[in-house]
């Protein structure tokens, strides 16, 4: 293996990470927006804000390190993938601003009204940002995106029907993990009541997210037929990896177990963003720039290989340590200091914070 196709696995690790992690962060937003007013989504929003706020900001980590590995190692396709695609990235950034920003203000705003209305920006980041990353990678999977500064269309590129099903799908795989997320810590919160409601969101989530993938596949065979048959030729078993670990994380989350729920639900959805991988190997660009005519210098590829050895011995230990707290329920917010009793739904109040944290 060269320093080049070692690199380019460990930008896929990085998504692979991303998309496990803060795709379910992206769902949470989603149910958020959907559930309704103040009175009827008071305490599904109590959940949301009490599972996702001790680990939201931790699981974004990856899309720095996505960024960064990416211009550092591979210049020429972050060049050519930001200056042709930059509408729908530039509005995939605007919805993390909207999404950080309204989360934090929700929390501490004084006025009821403005805690509602940044509930509201909360849900609508939640969904922009999966939906224009989704459509960012089919203009790349569907050769959109040929190397060189802005060489390929700004609109067409990304607004095609393979882009709009591939961005739906990340919002529906988003919406499937968060709610099998959520419905396994009503169980381990003692929400019963909760968790038929979640349950049924995850069924619907699940099956809106095969429709959509199958759709997509329908679709990459009438836009890009060659990209097509890689995915089917080199990637049906793990599409249907991704399938059966889905699926058994539903049937976990269901009969309420917890233990290695996450892992088989990340499981899943990992086998999925490999298919992607799989497919698309030896390309940086399909079909017009290889992993090794567009990486950067030897030298500049092991600095990046050393770095990582060192975020494997840093990194992703914190991370662990953060999410075995989390789920020993160590960690959650001080009911000495946060906004338990009003209205918003979207603290700790509506659900007794013994139970929560």
């Amino acid at each position: 293996m060269t320093a080049a196709t070692a690199v380019a696995a460990v930008l896929v690790l990085a998504i692979t990470a991303y998309a496990c992690s803060g795709l379910a962060d992206y769902g949470a937003g989603f149910w958020d927006l959907t559930a309704g007013g103040r009175v009827r989504g008071q305490r599904p929003r109590a959940l949301i804000d009490t599972a996702v706020t001790p680990v939201w900001e931790a699981n974004h980590v990856w899309l720095i390190y996505v960024l960064v590995l990416c211009w550092t190692a591979f210049g020429s396709t972050f060049a050519s993938i930001m200056s042709t695609l930059f509408i729908p990235l530039a509005v995939a950034a605007l919805g993390i601003v909207l999404r950080a920003a309204s989360f934090a203000m929700r929390k501490d705003a004084a006025r009821a009204r403005v805690r509602h209305v940044a509930g509201w920006l909360f849900g609508v980041g939640s969904l922009l940002t999966p939906f224009f990353l989704g459509a960012t990678l089919g203009a790349v999977v569907t050769g959109r995106v040929p190397p060189g500064n802005a060489a390929g269309d700004e609109f067409t590129s990304w607004l095609n029907v393979t882009s709009v099903l591939l961005g739906l799908l990340a919002v529906g795989i988003g919406a499937f993990a968060s709610a099998v997320y959520l419905l396994a810590e009503t169980h381990r919160r003692e929400v019963s009541e909760l968790t038929g409601y979640f349950r049924v969101r995850a069924l619907c989530a699940g099956a809106a997210g095969v429709m959509l993938g199958a759709g997509a596949l329908i679709s990459l065979r009438v836009d890009q037929r060659q990209m097509f048959d890689r995915v089917v030729e080199r990637g049906w078993w793990l599409i249907l990896l991704g399938l059966l670990g889905l699926g058994a994380a539903l049937l976990l989350a269901v009969r309420g177990t917890v233990r290695g729920l996450r892992l088989v639900a990340a499981a899943g959805i990992a086998a999925l963003v490999w298919t992607w991988a799989v497919a698309q190997y030896p390309y940086l660009l399909p079909f017009g720039l290889t992993i090794s005519a567009g990486a950067a210098a030897t030298a500049t590829l092991h600095w990046v290989l050393a770095w990582f050895g060192v975020a494997l011995l840093l990194v992703v230990p914190a991370l662990s340590l953060l999410y075995v707290l989390d789920q020993r329920s160590v960690l959650g917010e001080d009911p000495t200091t946060s906004r338990d009793g009003h209205d918003t739904g979207t603290s700790a109040g509506p659900v007794p914070h013994h139970r929560l944290s």
